[in-house]
């Protein structure tokens, strides 16, 4: 596991319920054009999701990495 998934399950309190502690899971996702067409996973995310009553939060690991770029080529291809 990530050192940011770590910390968002660790922090996490669910904004519906109260409750502390998610399952964390990440998603990527590719934009339009020939980002879509060749399957280029450009965009990541986090989602955490409480423990306790399911709500999900979406987090862009751009911004909690500090990485302002698209990563590295085997991070695209392979959706680190």
């Amino acid at each position: 596991m990530h050192d940011v998934d770590e910390r968002l399950a660790r922090e996490f309190v669910c904004d519906r319920c109260g409750e502390k502690g998610a399952h964390v899971e990440r998603l990527t996702m590719s934009g339009t054009g020939l980002s879509r067409l060749f399957e280029v996973q450009l965009y990541r995310y986090a989602c955490s999701s409480c423990d306790n009553c399911g709500s999900t939060d979406v987090f862009d690991l751009r911004v909690l990495e500090g990485k302002d770029d698209v990563g590295t080529f085997p991070e695209v291809l392979f959706a680190d």
